[in-house]
């Protein structure tokens, strides 16, 4: 156990520290605070605590008789943390009669302490106060110090005041019970602490970090839902830390309690952590904001040349290692927060209202070293240089260098290449080494960490974390890890580690070692190394793609020795990497280099003398060239090794000299330098006309003056081939005096520069010309031609982009420089963190040693995601309809349509697929189809294709690679299915592809799991009987896609809405009732847990059952387990998952997932939901909790924090009084759309008064899917009967309307559906008389249907006219707004659109043309309609051509009407006719010139895309003329007027009343005789 210490604070002994105190601190409080009344507050949350219940009884048994204890809770969360719940809390006081005597006991965390401390603050003008803070973030922060405040709706902690404690009683004992996450999140606070201010406690934490994080981590959690930490096993740790942090704070606050200057210092990491963690709340936590906060402003101090990289580097370090997010972009972290941005104004904005500002300048806590801040207060800087840190991406302006007498000195860092290798070599030694200058890099980064994990070598620090000691075990330790090692894209590291891997044994549970890396890194070869190490006994898969990362590494093999043979043309890593651990095979190793001449042959040299001085001394051969004898043995580690400078590195700084006629110093590489990129200035440099100095030990390079630099005719850079990306930027800007020379530098003998982090060669060729710098690619190098002037860069028009390769970007930050044209734009330069990898202080360097301008930039739009159109690429089986689906595909995206099978044939030239298979086979196919589909991917992935694959694309691993790797970057890759019973019967009949060599069903078994691997949606298409079946599935689709592709949104609603609950175990046997079932819903809810299967086909048989039954009506996607009232098992997470993964796929519009789920499960579908709403749910079946209980609260907290797009809430009624307990929760949380009811007969009224997607039942379901369930007929009638809906009038007027539909139209959907409305017909032909008795007259007009003669006349009554119509110049509709005004609409349009859209016309026609026959009104609409539908053009045909011009006059030129005067005309207008309207007398035969004209047009229907289609706007007969003429001769499809009448009908309904109207039952009333 731990001491009870007592911390002073301002004179005071009154911060108290222990374990399990709870004692002392009710005898403290009552002997020191004496009072008539004591107040304890806290959250509800803290209530269900067993120790906080044991406070409590112990403070209330040793009460004085003569004292009271009241007791308070507030709810939990920040969003309570506000001025009114610091009201309710002062009334309470008030009203309990408290007094001045009164002491308030906080017992809680930050927000508790920061609220109930302000209430003590002005509560009597100040009462006594005692903090007993519960959280790891308050013991160390919010509760020590005065400070309190609530939140306002401006910003947190704005209102408040210092008002110091009576006591901060801080008993570790609560941190056993506190959630994992919030344990970690104080750890931030902690680590900032001892980082300002101790750093011998900050190496204590970065050596106690492992065992704290394995503790934490492993908390369980209780039937109750309370977390129980083993405390007792890190006790010491957690008790030295706590205390430890407030000695540091009460230090301070003793120095400067209001915070005028050194109390200022607190905050480091909370200028920046405050702006993100305001717009990340509540998905992050404070810690975790301010943790990312500290490495920004750490790196905005190594920016201003005040921090060394190393120092960076070990808090970061620290962070990751407690468990901290170190960046925004983490992926973790960015799931954690649900992928929310953090544009870079926004964070400015923020941090321009934070309280240490003075006034518009903003203030941060700079960072000298580990355990000292710079100066005593924080420090003003630009908001150039914080744009800088904030951001990726950089604007370097042009250099403006000054001459100076001495060199400017640049010590670049450690090599990469010998700190990789001395890392290696240290951990296989025995004993202690001190290695200085260490490259503290990303490569070293993973290095260090695979090492520890593999437990080759204990690791530890010293000199304040710039000298890593490591004590090798000799080989003696290496044993097998569970977790992947990962290592980023580090080549070095996973080449090294491939061979170390071979000499790791098995642990207990583990007998093989995986090494993975990023996207860049799993392609990037290793393949030669893995072949020897596999030819000598090592067992390794490829977990992936053949001949890269991951690999699996098995430690039952054995590295045996012998003579092992090498290709090493393509890297000399895989040389050291067997070297290094040669010494320690079974046998001594004869390693032979084969293939021809080994590639940077200077980097085994270097590998060769570092082993002698770890002991080993490697022979080379005397008799076979380039084979080497290494002899069993062990490293013997020195005291101490100082790894030289990178001289890669070396050659930016070196390079800046020469390109602006400075003078640099390298002071630590030399002559004698181990690396080969040591020759760079003598042997590049020089010979363009640089002075170079070189010593032993330094470089020093003088630049000739600016734009005198001459280019070098040929360099064979093959011992420096990293080099050469420095010298391309060189030689960019190197010119000879020969007017006719194209200042040519040709540099050769870097073929292995096309693997390493990208094809260098092809990046330097590319980006160079985005400055006008012609370059000319060579088998094995490049050749630059310089420009003759340094006027002639120009400024890249969308930035460089870096590859996230650390060499490309340094060579092209100095290139960026020179440019000084006439634009005077800086250059933008992408990815800038990626000199991480070997450099991290390199933009530092640039900025404060060589005086370079830099600013930081929000990515510009050009780089942006929104302005790519990602391509659509259809997977599946032959025959499942990918030509058919993807031409569909492209008309509703308005994108290209390319059917890679005709591609192929094209190339081939020779005829189909079937004779190049007949003559090349089925491998040689497969091959070129991959390529092609690599090649259209590359080319137009971000174009706005479709692309129709073939069946077998997902049988070549690489394509499978480059499927996955398109869905991951945002394309769309849809797997088309169909029945395969189906398919079979097609396959076997299909004469025109070649035939499979084996069943289909094999085929199928050996695919299914590739395509739904390779895909990120997918599409049931069922096999269609008929034309109706034809066109619904196209309709369906088009939705579909549509919606997957963000072209079609679904809107949460905002009215009154609804959603009806299907149960059925299979949607099939009742798909003729599913259209009525959902009469008037905004949703239909399919409960998955009712199914029959689970699984995925079925699935997604049932969701398109659905589709096409309800005319795509949104589908809301719920999975209800047991404990949540349905029938799916509590505790199948996996299948779950794999059910969710199904519902995203299949592009459902709603998933309702339960509060009560794993956070990983509900995590995975928030964060991969794209156009997906999620309702966040919860059901009390038990009636366990009244709707005031904090159960409700903190799932409502939760639900906020998830960022769920709807809140579910059901309870259970077991009296009245909990439907008005409910309206009272729902009034008070409004911050999301929220379905709050009450379950059984008792709380129907909560249906009732429900808003937003209230579930309901129907008649025609056999029961209801929940007690208490209403159709939504019955809602409308309890609500009218309790006033919520007015009965409103409405009409048909004009004259004559006796055989008007209008009326049983509206009728029959009022009545379906329950509402109180009548619709009848007021004949007349007086807009007057309208306007008298009904728009003035009728007090409960509901609105007005409008026919002739009135359609013009009643404009002028109309306050506003919709856009629809003002183009059509008439009004159909008429819609009351109140206080006697009145919108006209004309809806007949939308009859139009509606109608065609409904058989089977996308609803977007772009590249298509639409023909209109007829001048009279309805052609208005139709012109309207077909323009708003996209058409090219509108022709229009007429019996009188001379209305046609006037009616083209009346609408926008854009329009593009074209009227037709004659036959010649129709027949020389050659544009496909995709959509026609008929708006001439039905009852009356055509005119022959008319008719002559339309069939000119009908022949030209459209061939692609849709089929041709003609709606008739004449509903009787219902048959017409021209629609026998279009279908019959013409083979178009017709629509009948009937459908036109009802969709207008229906469009005003849905416009009048809000409800989706019954369509099936209203077209049955209308049409029948």
């Amino acid at each position: 156990m731990v001491d009870l210490v007592k911390v002073p604070i301002l004179g005071k002994d009154i911060i108290h520290v222990g374990y399990n105190i709870h004692t002392h601190i009710v005898e403290s409080i009552l002997a020191s605070c004496k009072s008539s009344t004591y107040v304890i507050i806290n959250d509800t949350n803290l209530s269900k605590i067993p120790y906080y219940k044991a406070l409590l009884v112990e403070f209330q048994s040793n009460l004085p008789k003569e004292s009271r204890l009241l007791k308070y809770q507030v709810k939990p969360g920040e969003a309570n943390k506000n001025r009114e719940t610091k009201a309710a809390i002062e009334d309470y006081l008030l009203k309990q009669g408290c007094t001045r005597d009164t002491v308030i006991i906080a017992i809680g965390g930050g927000i508790i302490g920061d609220m109930i401390g302000f209430v003590a603050a002005t509560f009597m003008r100040g009462v006594r106060v005692v903090q007993v803070p519960t959280s790891l973030l308050a013991m160390v922060d919010s509760s020590i110090g005065g400070k309190t405040a609530v939140d306002t709706p401006l910003g947190k902690n704005f209102i408040g005041a210092f008002w110091q404690p009576e006591f901060v009683m801080v008993d570790i004992m609560w941190l056993k019970t506190l959630p994992k996450r919030e344990f970690i999140n104080g750890m931030a606070e902690v680590i900032k602490t001892a980082c300002i201010w101790n750093s011998d406690e900050f190496s204590r934490l970065e050596s106690n970090a492992l065992q704290f994080l394995s503790v934490v981590n492993a908390a369980l959690l209780t039937e109750e839902g309370i977390y129980d930490t083993d405390i007792e096993s890190i006790l010491d740790h957690i008790y030295k830390l706590v205390l430890e942090s407030i000695k540091v704070k009460a230090e301070v606050v003793s120095s400067d309690e209001r915070e005028s200057s050194l109390r200022n210092l607190l905050n480091f990491g909370h200028t920046i952590g405050h702006a993100y963690e305001a717009i990340l709340t509540p998905q992050a936590l404070h810690g975790e904001c301010v943790s990312i906060g500290m490495v920004k402003e750490a790196e905005l101090s190594r920016y201003m040349g005040i921090l060394s990289a190393t120092q960076v580097a070990r808090l970061s370090k620290i962070l990751v290692a407690y468990g901290l997010p170190v960046d925004p972009e983490e992926r973790w972290f960015m799931d954690l927060t649900l992928h929310k941005k953090t544009p870079l104004t926004t964070l400015l904005d923020k941090m321009s209202i934070d309280k240490k500002n003075d006034g518009s300048k903003k203030k941060v806590v700079l960072l000298e070293s580990i355990g000292k801040c710079y100066g005593t207060s924080a420090h003003f800087v630009t908001d150039e240089d914080l744009r800088f840190v904030l951001t990726d991406e950089t604007l370097v302006s042009p250099f403006q260098t000054k001459v100076t007498e001495s060199p400017i000195i640049v010590t670049p860092p450690g090599s990469k290449s010998i700190s990789n290798r001395a890392l290696i070599l240290a951990a296989l030694g025995e004993g202690k080494c001190k290695i200085k200058n260490l490259l503290h890099s990303d490569d070293t980064k993973h290095m260090l960490s695979a090492v520890q994990d593999l437990q080759g070598a204990t690791i530890t620090w010293e000199d304040n974390g710039e000298t890593v000691v490591v004590e090798g075990h000799g080989g003696k330790t290496l044993s097998a890890c569970s977790n992947e090692l990962y290592l980023g894209n580090a080549g070095t590291a996973s080449r090294f580690l491939t061979s170390l891997a071979a000499l790791v044994k098995s642990s207990n549970n583990q007998d093989y070692v995986i090494l993975t890396g990023n996207a860049r890194m799993q392609q990037r070869p290793i393949g030669p190394l893995v072949d020897s190490l596999r030819a000598n006994g090592t067992k390794i898969d490829y977990v992936k793609s053949e001949g890269c990362l991951p690999l699996k590494v098995y430690t039952d093999s054995v590295f045996k020795g012998g003579r092992i043979e090498l290709a090493a043309t393509v890297s000399s890593q895989y040389v050291s990497s067997i070297l290094m651990c040669a010494p320690y095979a079974q046998e001594p190793v004869t390693l032979a280099l084969v293939g021809g001449k080994p590639i940077s042959i200077l980097y085994v040299d270097m590998t060769i003398k570092m082993m002698e001085k770890f002991g080993i001394k490697v022979e080379k051969s005397t008799t076979e060239q380039y084979t080497y004898h290494i002899a069993k043995g062990h490293y013997i580690n020195p005291q101490e090794y100082v790894i030289e400078s990178d001289a890669s590195s070396a050659t930016y700084p070196l390079a800046f000299a020469a390109m602006t006629g400075t003078t640099v110093t390298v002071p630590n590489i030399g002559s004698t330098s181990l690396q080969g990129d040591a020759r760079f200035a003598p042997d590049v440099l020089k010979p363009m006309g640089c002075k170079v100095e070189q010593s032993a030990t330094s470089t020093t390079v003088t630049g000739p003056p600016i734009g005198s630099l001459k280019p070098l005719p040929h360099v064979d850079m093959e011992p420096m081939t990293d080099a050469f990306l420095t010298a391309c930027v060189v030689a960019s800007i190197a010119h000879d005096d020969d007017p006719n020379s194209n200042n040519i530098t040709t540099i050769e003998g870097i073929a292995n520069q096309r693997v390493k982090e990208c094809n260098r060669i092809e990046a330097m060729a590319t980006q160079l010309a985005k400055f006008g710098v012609s370059t000319k690619e060579l088998p094995d190098g490049i050749q630059v031609y310089g420009l003759n002037s340094l006027n002639e860069l120009k400024t890249p028009i969308d930035g460089i982009y870096t590859y996230d390769d650390h060499r490309v970007a340094m060579s092209f930050s100095l290139l960026a420089g020179m440019v000084n044209n006439s634009t005077k734009k800086p250059v933008r330069i992408l990815e800038r963190h990626c000199t991480g990898k070997t450099w991290p202080g390199w933009w530092d360097i640039l900025h404060t040693k060589l005086g370079a301008e830099l600013d930081g930039a929000e990515p510009s739009k050009s780089n942006s995601y929104e302005i790519v159109k990602k391509s659509v690429v259809l997977i599946g089986m032959r025959a499942a309809g990918k030509t058919t689906i993807s031409k569909w595909c492209a008309a509703a995206l308005g994108y290209k349509w390319v059917d890679l099978d005709d591609l192929f044939e094209e190339q081939y030239k020779k005829g189909t697929i079937k004779d190049f298979v007949a003559e090349h086979g089925w491998d040689k196919f497969r091959q070129e189809e991959t390529r092609i589909f690599k090649e259209v991917i590359d080319h137009y992935g971000d174009d706005g294709y479709v692309f129709s694959t073939g069946g077998g694309l997902v049988e070549t691993p690489e394509a499978r690679v480059y499927l996955k790797k398109f869905a991951s970057t945002g394309g769309i890759v849809l797997h088309l299915h169909r029945d395969i019973e189906e398919t079979i019967v097609f396959l076997q009949s299909d004469p025109t592809r070649p035939a499979f060599v084996e069943e289909i069903r094999q085929v199928w078994n050996r695919r299914e799991a590739w395509y739904k691997d390779c895909s990120n949606y997918t599409f049931f298409a069922p096999h269609c009987s008929n034309e109706v079946s034809f066109q619904n599935l196209r309709r369906s689709f088009g939705k579909f896609i549509a919606f997957i592709a963000g072209k079609r949104t679904v809107d949460i609603p905002t009215k009154r809405s609804s959603f009806v609950c299907l149960t059925f175990d299979d949607l099939s046997d009742h798909e003729d009732n599913l259209t009525p079932i959902t009469y008037g819903c905004d949703a239909v809810e399919v409960r998955i847990d009712h199914l029959a299967h689970y699984d995925s086909d079925f699935i997604n048989t049932q969701l398109a059952i659905l589709r096409t039954a309800t005319n795509s009506l949104p589908i809301i996607f719920t999975i209800r387990t047991k404990k949540q009232g349905g029938n799916f098992p509590d505790n199948d997470y996996d299948a779950m998952d794999e059910l969710y993964s199904t519902a995203l796929k299949s592009g459902v519009e709603y998933i309702d997932l339960e509060l009560t789920l794993p956070t990983s499960i509900q995590y995975k579908v928030l964060n991969n939901k794209g156009y997906t709403k999620i309702i966040g749910s919860h059901h009390d079946f038990a009636a366990s909790y009244s709707w005031d209980d904090p159960e409700w609260e903190n799932r409502y907290n939760q639900a906020l924090s998830l960022d769920v797009d709807v809140v579910k809430f059901v309870g259970t009624a077991t009296e009245f009084k909990d439907n008005l307990m409910l309206e009272n929760f729902r009034n008070c949380h409004q911050a999301k759309p929220l379905i709050a009811i009450n379950m059984t007969e008792l709380g129907k009224v909560s249906r009732v008064l429900n808003t937003i997607l209230t579930p309901i039942t129907s008649e025609l379901l056999p029961n209801a899917s929940a007690p208490g369930q209403l159709s939504l007929r019955q809602i409308n009638e309890i609500y009218t009967s309790m006033g919520g809906f007015i009965s409103k009038d409405f009409y048909v007027v004009g004259s004559p309307i006796g055989h008007s539909r209008s009326p049983v139209l509206h009728n029959t959907g009022y009545k379906l559906l329950g509402l109180p409305n009548n619709f009848d017909k007021f004949e007349t032909d007086s807009a007057e008389e309208v306007n008298k008795k009904l728009l003035l007259g009728k007090s409960n007009l509901g609105g007005l249907a409008v026919t002739i003669p009135l359609k013009l006349d009643i404009m002028r009554y109309m306050t506003e006219l919709t856009e629809a119509a003002e183009h059509i110049g008439a009004v159909n509709t008429v819609i009351p707004l109140g206080h006697g005004k009145f919108k006209g609409d004309n809806t007949d349009w939308l009859g139009i659109r509606n109608s065609l859209i409904a058989n089977g016309v996308p609803e977007s026609v772009r590249g298509s043309a639409g023909l209109i026959i007829g001048a009279g009104g309805t052609s208005r609409a139709a012109i309207f309609a077909l323009h708003k539908m996209g058409c090219s053009k509108i022709f229009m045909i007429n019996r009188t051509t001379s209305k046609l011009e006037e009616l083209k006059k009346d609408f926008p030129e854009k329009y593009n009407i074209v009227a037709v005067n004659s036959i010649e005309q129709a027949e020389q207008d050659k544009e496909p006719i995709g959509v026609a309207v008929s708006c001439v007398p039905a009852d009356k035969p055509l005119d022959e010139v008319l008719l002559s004209k339309l069939e000119r047009f009908l022949s030209k229907g459209l061939k692609s895309g849709f089929r041709p289609t003609l709606l008739e706007a004449a509903y009787k007969p219902a048959v017409t003329p021209i629609m026998r003429l279009a279908k019959d001769k013409y083979e178009w499809q017709v629509v009948p007027g009937a459908q036109m009448l009802v969709n207008q009908g229906v469009a005003q309904f849905e416009i009048w009343t809000g409800f989706k109207a019954p369509y099936r039952a209203i077209f049955n009333a209308v049409t029948q005789d």
